[in-house]
């Protein structure tokens, strides 16, 4: 059988003990393991590996040993309870053996869950969990988490008090994040909010979303693009120690420069043009581009961005002489006074 969509993530939440077997597979792995991960935990519950009721074995190995799944599958174990075989990177080679132990299964046996990397239609592993009575086959994709997935990882973490600003804010985060980052997000949070009964806050949220740039190179960015150009020198002495070149810096300023026109260019203005940026931007920081958006426009912002393309062609030019580091502060101090010239 094969199940999609609100079907799978009931079925990963809640697995039917009396079936044969589950077959996982997608091209993302972490978001494989991730799904692996909840469907045993819900299926043998609490201290299954250390009563020995989870045997795990790569995929690889059946194809020496094709009896070793099925021996692992009738084996007696010494503790109560329900039992499983995870097969690991299963592939189509590994589909004989499999196929045995699934024909040979009876109730009381343990169950088969097996993962696998992008499987095609015509995987003679995938059509054995389609078409067979008793199985259950489940392929994941690269799209982001339902709000029921995300309110099921906030509630396992022990987030409960969510308001519709932040539920909104973490759906933003899962879209634009992989499904480890995002795990892992919630995870901080799950430590950063320990002890503490208030709701989550889009602070909470920016406090423990990962960050895409330094803070060293924000701070010059910012410092630039709201004119204060004689706070330049010392933070470019600063980056300079830091190991940070003229290239890496020209790179960030256009990055920073192209979120503004971003935000500044939408029709509904740039509070509606930042909702439009992934990764998504929340608490001050938002505020803060939303201001310097205002502050340049798009006209200005688009010579900004003339002039760093100029900066980087010229800083990558084999015929190049002059100091890196000099040509981006005269771009940077240029950019800081751009708006004071108008």
């Amino acid at each position: 059988m094969k199940l999609a969509g609100r079907d799978a993530d009931s079925y990963f939440a809640k697995p039917d003990p009396d079936r044969t077997g589950l077959l996982i597979y997608g091209a993302d792995a972490m978001r494989v393991a991730l799904k692996r991960q909840q469907v045993i935990a819900a299926l043998l519950g609490q201290g299954a590996e250390e009563e020995m009721r989870l045997t795990r074995m790569p995929g690889a190995d059946l194809r020496g040993d094709p009896a070793l799944l099925l021996d692992a599958v009738k084996a007696v174990g010494f503790f109560p309870g329900p039992r499983a075989v995870f097969v690991e990177s299963a592939t189509d080679v590994a589909t004989p053996a499999i196929q045995s132990a699934v024909d040979d299964w009876q109730a009381g046996d343990a169950q088969i869950i097996v993962t696998a990397n992008q499987l095609k239609a015509s995987s003679k592993l995938r059509k054995l969990f389609e078409n067979h009575r008793n199985t259950v086959a489940v392929g994941l994709y690269d799209e982001p988490p339902s709000r029921a997935e995300i309110e099921r990882i906030l509630n396992t973490s022990g987030l409960q008090k969510v308001p519709a600003d932040s539920m909104a804010a973490l759906a933003d985060l899962a879209a634009a994040l992989g499904p480890g980052d995002f795990a892992r997000t919630i995870e901080k949070l799950s430590i950063y909010k320990h002890g503490d009964d208030s709701d989550l806050s889009l602070d909470d949220i920016t406090a423990c979303a990962p960050q895409s740039t330094e803070a060293a190179l924000d701070d010059i960015l910012n410092v630039v693009a709201e004119q204060r150009k004689e706070e330049i020198g010392p933070l470019l002495t600063r980056l300079q120690a830091q190991g940070t070149n003229a290239v890496t810096l020209c790179i960030g300023a256009t990055r920073h420069f192209r979120t503004l026109y971003t935000a500044a260019a939408d029709p509904g203005g740039p509070a509606s043009g930042i909702g439009r940026l992934r990764p998504p931007v929340y608490g001050p920081r938002r505020d803060r581009i939303i201001r310097q958006a205002k502050a340049w426009g798009p006209a200005e912002l688009q010579k900004a961005l003339t002039r760093l393309t100029d900066t980087d062609l010229q800083l990558r030019s084999a015929g190049q002489t002059a100091p890196a580091m000099a040509i981006m502060e005269r771009t940077l101090i240029w950019l800081a006074m751009r708006l004071r010239s108008r």
